[in-house]
C-alpha cells in the first residue's frame, strides 16, 4: 500500500512562522502529519504572504497533481490585511477551491481564525474593521466547510488566544506551543473520525521559548519588513476604515456597520448557492 498523502495549503501560519527548527519552519501541518499514520508522504505548498487567490491559481492545481489523501486548507487572514479585500470574492475562491478536493474524495481540513488586529493589540478603532472583516471571512469558512463536510477547527476561539506563551514574538503567529496546539486539536478531530491513527502530537515544546531579547531582535529585523509591507498595502484604507468607524460611533450607528458586512456575507454566500443551480435563471 501506499503511503498517505497530506497536502498543506495555506500563508504563513501553515507553512510554520513561528516554529523554526534549523533553517526553516515545522509549523502543525507537519507535527500534524507525523500523527496520521505509519506512513505519511507530506508536502507543505504554504507561503507566506498568500491570499485565497493564491491558493485558488497556484497551490491548488499543484495540490491536485499529488493525489492527496488529506489535504488542509487554512486561508484568509492576509485577504482581511489589504486594500483589495472582497467577500464575494474570497467566498468564490474558497468555493472552487473545497469542491476541487471532495471532487477527489480527499479529506479536508479547514479551520477558522483569529481577529489580527486583536492579535496584534491595535487601538478599537483600527482593529474593528478588521476585525469585522475576519469574521466575515470565518462565516464563509464556517458555511462552506458544512457544505463540503470538511473537518473544521474552530482556532478563532478559546484560551489559547490570550495565552502569551501560545505566541510569537509577532503576536500574530503562533511559537512553537501554539502550532502544536493546533496539531493537537486537529489531530484529536482527525483521531474522533477514525482518520488518524498516528501518535497524538505532543503539546509540549520541543526548543526553548525564545528570550525576550530574541523576540526584541526579532521584530527589529525581520519583523520591520513585515510592518514596511502592511503600513504601504493597508494602512491607507485601514485609517480610512477608522475614520469611518469614528463617524459611525459619533452619530450612534455603528450597528450600521455590522450590519452592512452580515449582509455582504449572505448576499456572498447566496450567490455562491444560486450558482449551484444549474437552471438558475
Amino acid at each position: 500500500m501506499r503511503p498517505l498523502r497530506f497536502v498543506a495549503l495555506g500563508d504563513s501560519l501553515t507553512e510554520g512562522v513561528g516554529d523554526p527548527v534549523g533553517e526553516g519552519w515545522r509549523g502543525w501541518a507537519a507535527l500534524l502529519a507525523d500523527g496520521l499514520g505509519e506512513s505519511v508522504e507530506f508536502t507543505n505548498l504554504a507561503v507566506s504572504g498568500a491570499q485565497t487567490r493564491d491558493v485558488l491559481e497556484r497551490q491548488t492545481p499543484a495540490a491536485l497533481a499529488l493525489a492527496p489523501d488529506v489535504v488542509s486548507v487554512v486561508i484568509g487572514v492576509n485577504d482581511t490585511l489589504r486594500c483589495t479585500f472582497d467577500i464575494h470574492a474570497v467566498a468564490a475562491r474558497l468555493d472552487k477551491v473545497y469542491a476541487a478536493f471532495r471532487d477527489t474524495d480527499a479529506v479536508l481540513l479547514t479551520a477558522c481564525l483569529p481577529d489580527p488586529g486583536a492579535m496584534l493589540g491595535l487601538p478599537g478603532a483600527l482593529a474593528r474593521p478588521l476585525a469585522r472583516r475576519q469574521r466575515a471571512v470565518n462565516t464563509v469558512v464556517h458555511a462552506l466547510s458544512e457544505r463540503y463536510r470538511a473537518v473544521h477547527l474552530h482556532a478563532a476561539e478559546g484560551a489559547w488566544l490570550t495565552d502569551r506563551a501560545m505566541w510569537s514574538a509577532d503576536r500574530l503567529h503562533p511559537g512553537e506551543r501554539g502550532h502544536r496546539q493546533l496539531a493537537l486539536r486537529f489531530h484529536a478531530l482527525l483521531a474522533a473520525e477514525g482518520l488518524a491513527d498516528g501518535p497524538v502530537p505532543s503539546a509540549e515544546p520541543e526548543f526553548p521559548v525564545p528570550t525576550r531579547s530574541a523576540d526584541l531582535w526579532w521584530l527589529a529585523t525581520a519583523g520591520t519588513g513585515w510592518v514596511a509591507r502592511r503600513c504601504t498595502d493597508l494602512l491607507p484604507q485601514l485609517l480610512t476604515l477608522a475614520a469611518a468607524e469614528a463617524r459611525h460611533r459619533a452619530r450612534g450607528t455603528s450597528a450600521r456597520l455590522d450590519l452592512s458586512a452580515s449582509h455582504a456575507v449572505a448576499s456572498a454566500l447566496a450567490a455562491l448557492s444560486v450558482a449551484e443551480q444549474p437552471d438558475a435563471a
